[in-house]
């Protein structure tokens, strides 16, 4: 706005705002007019500041405005809401010139000028307000490149899409600009428009109203329509840039916009921004694992936790810098099985695309690992060589990507992320992979993937790999730049999501209070998928009127958790959809022997096991540290260059191995826990049959009780959750066994011997030991 604008006094200004005419033989009429626009003469702040001291020291110099219109009824005179472009242009006001042509679009007819037409000649239309200036920096930190939001290449902002709109419509003539405002309003009918001779504001008003993408290829597009080849193509070309990252924003919000949370189910969607809360992400990587346990101080080896000065916000990953103070190219994060990887990566796509964050960067792909994998199975079928470029992956996944040209180019910043990096199970030959520096050149996909990490392929990228842990630290540690890993959600960060999670803040209040009941429950919540978890499940049970009345129980969570964790094996590393996941023997094989694996660290008091461990009993590397999804790697020292392995927790340990023990005695009648009672006092006296439910109780609730506080208490707990019916029958059935399968008998002599227990235990074993009657006997869920 101008200074005589803001300099006029409050009458004044009112009176400009609503001008009111009496008149009693016509109607009253309310007539919406658009203000003039002001980007020809825009101005910044500091530009505005010196225009007022030259009014205030100079009285000689004035401004003469031309009179107002007269109206005939009454009218309003609406002013814009602040939107972005209005923003940009709000530094002076433009004022149309005497005699301009007011047409409205919505009735009008090319017949009633054809008179006009004849009497005098096509002029070229010129725009009645200088060139628009170069862009403005509305913000200060815009310029710094470490801030956000950060700032556009200067083909793909505002400016530069508007200054081009402006040229291939200011070179048409009065008939053919009138001709494109009626064509453009036959298929943009949303709003009736008017045309007063000013290209600036025809233009500010289509930006404005429609968003920078849909203006400008609808005045593509009706360019073409009348007939203007030339301009539509020189326009198209000019913004060809921004085209493609409006092109990019659209395929992103498409594709992040909604997260399905578990099973889809039509309705049932989220919105990622209404649920996200960003987890602790730090840049020093132990392997992630909580170290609290609900009895015992620490697992039983030490387990290091990156302090909170090392955390890092999710979007400044790539605002790094190396030491030489160069910018990171290739981030690796890593973390725990449903820490929250992918949908952190989809949080990042989202904020870009929404210009929310890192606008610097001029575009963002997303290119999975998994969609080299497929397409280099698709390429083994096909041909015996099995070739393919990096084009070819790319257009296999986003058939209508528009910025393949700026891919090769090292001065371009575009940031690819490539997710799951654990799914891609090919041999990566680091050293001897032939050179690969062309987008168009055909290799094996192995090649690809080597070269795209090298930085010999796709030079201009940032690069972003996300996957386990136990499968990225492969990757040589010559090629990564910053090596980051989530930790998961705080305390307060798991009320945030709760509430956010649930419109009603009563029921996200409830559920907050009833797993906090349960400290282990309360542990695990840090892992945002097990969260998740906890939060579908006392929604649906809260359903019922009763449930609440009592805490609930420990053992099932850790049922689902293996059996998501299991089924999404299935469907990530083997390509199984979402209706053939009945496990096989493979996957029984699997869970038992990790099960047996556990066991045996229990028993020598350990939570870390190596390569060798695994070995021992009989299981697959890869299939169990990567595809299992309940074992991470972890950190070593220096001097020991052995690969060194965790489950996802202690307690998850302390489950599986409980859950080998109750296997073995369910479907084989074995009671392997008859050894363990050899290294007790001799005092101990059996007085069940080992083979008996109460017999296999007997010797954990032994082995419990003369260990010292936390080393079996646990353990004992997961074994009597087991012999519940609603557990070991309905829950595991399917999965291990069939319906056909008999109930585990005999629980009312193991329900006498707990309740004995209790009342002659140490005090500090009394409440354990009510939990584990409770996890046997209660049936709630």
């Amino acid at each position: 706005m101008s200074v005589l604008t803001r300099s006029m006094d409050s009458d004044t200004e009112v009176e400009n705002i609503f001008t009111k005419v009496n008149d009693e033989d016509d109607d009253e009429k309310m007539k919406q007019r658009r203000p003039p626009s002001s980007y020809g003469s825009m101005k910044s702040d500091s530009d505005d500041m010196e225009d007022i001291k030259v009014e205030q020291t100079s009285e000689t110099v004035a401004a003469v405005l031309p009179d107002p219109p007269v109206n005939t009824g009454t009218g309003i005179q609406m002013v814009r809401s602040m939107s972005p472009e209005t923003l940009y242009t709000i530094g002076t006001e433009q004022t149309k010139p005497p005699g301009a042509m007011v047409l409205e679009t919505g009735s009008l007819d090319l017949d009633d000028l054809e008179e006009e037409d004849e009497e005098e000649e096509d002029e070229i239309l010129e725009a009645c307000s200088p060139e628009p200036p170069e862009p403005l920096e509305l913000e200060d930190s815009m310029s710094d490149e470490s801030s956000q939001p950060g700032k556009m290449h200067p083909e793909q902002d505002l400016a530069h899409v508007f200054k081009n709109m402006q040229k291939s419509l200011a070179g048409l003539t009065t008939t053919e600009l009138l001709d494109f405002q009626i064509k453009f309003s036959d298929w943009q009918n949303k709003v009736t428009m008017r045309v007063d001779g000013d290209v600036l504001d025809f233009v500010d008003m289509l930006i404005e109203r429609f968003g920078q993408e849909r203006a400008l290829m609808s005045t593509i597009e009706t360019l073409k329509i009348i007939g203007k080849m030339e301009e539509a193509q020189e326009l198209y070309e000019q913004c060809h840039r921004a085209l493609s990252r409006f092109q990019m924003n659209t395929c992103l919000i498409a594709k992040y916009r909604v997260i399905n949370e578990g099973v889809p189910r039509a309705g049932k969607q989220s919105l990622l921004n209404n649920i996200y809360v960003e987890p602790e992400l730090s840049r020093c990587g132990y392997g992630g694992i909580d170290p609290c346990h609900e009895f015992l101080r620490h697992p039983p080896n030490t387990v290091n936790v990156p302090s909170p000065d090392t955390f890092i916000s999710l979007n400044d990953l790539f605002r790094l810098k190396k030491q030489d103070g160069t910018p990171v190219r290739t981030v690796v994060t890593t973390g725990l099985a449903g820490v929250g990887k992918s949908v952190c990566a989809s949080k990042y796509g989202l904020d870009w695309a929404e210009c929310v964050a890192n606008r610097d960067q001029q575009f963002v792909l997303s290119l999975s690992f998994r969609s080299f994998l497929l397409m280099r199975d698709r390429k083994k079928k096909d041909s015996p060589t099995g070739v393919v470029s990096f084009l070819d992956v790319l257009k296999y996944r986003m058939s209508t990507m528009k910025c393949t040209e700026y891919l090769d180019k090292e001065s371009d910043n575009f940031l690819l992320i490539m997710d799951c990096f654990d799914c891609y199970d090919g041999p990566l030959d680091w050293e001897n992979a032939p050179v690969v520096d062309c987008v168009k050149t055909k290799a094996h996909v192995d090649h690809l993937v080597v070269n795209i990490i090298r930085g010999t392929l796709l030079p201009g990228a940032r690069l972003w790999i996300l996957g386990r842990r136990a499968a990225v630290s492969q990757i040589p540690s010559k090629y990564i730049d910053e090596f980051t890993e989530l930790q998961g959600f705080s305390d307060p960060m798991k009320d945030e999501y709760m509430t956010k999670r649930f419109n009603e803040a009563g029921l996200a209040a409830k559920i907050m209070r009833h797993y906090k009941l349960l400290p282990t429950l309360q542990i695990l919540g840090r892992n945002p998928f097990f969260l998740w978890m906890m939060a579908i499940t006392f929604k649906r049970c809260f359903g019922y009127l009763e449930y609440g009345q009592e805490p609930p129980r420990l053992t099932p969570f850790y049922i689902h958790m293996m059996i998501v964790q299991t089924n999404r094996r299935l469907q990530y590393y083997y390509g199984k959809p979402e209706n053939q996941l009945k496990w096989s023997d493979q996957e029984n094989f699997l869970i038992l022997l990790l099960g047996k694996l556990a066991f045996k660290m229990l028993q020598k008091n350990t939570s870390v096991f190596y390569e060798g461990d695994v070995k021992d009993v009989q299981l697959e590397l890869r299939e169990a540290v990567v595809n299992s999804g309940m074992v991470t790697e972890i950190q070593t020292t220096v001097s020991d260059k052995r690969r060194a392995f965790s489950f996802l927790h202690y307690s998850f340990q302390e489950f599986l191995a409980a859950l080998y023990v109750f296997m073995k005695f369910h479907m084989e009648s074995k009671n392997i826990l008859d050894s363990s009672f050899l290294s007790m006092p001799k005092s101990l006296t059996l007085k069940y049959l080992t083979k008996s439910a109460a017999g296999l109780v007997q010797i954990a609730l032994a082995q419990a009780l003369h260990s010292p506080l936390g080393r079996y208490d646990l353990f004992l707990r997961f074994l009597c959750g087991l012999l519940n019916p609603e557990c070991h029958y309905n829950l595991l059935s399917d999965h291990f066994y069939g319906h056909s399968f008999p109930k585990v008998g005999g629980l009312d002599e193991v329900q006498k011997l707990l309740e004995h227990a209790i009342e002659t235990a140490p005090e500090n074993r009394v409440g354990n030991l009510k939990e584990c009657l409770r996890e046997m006997i209660q049936s709630d869920e």
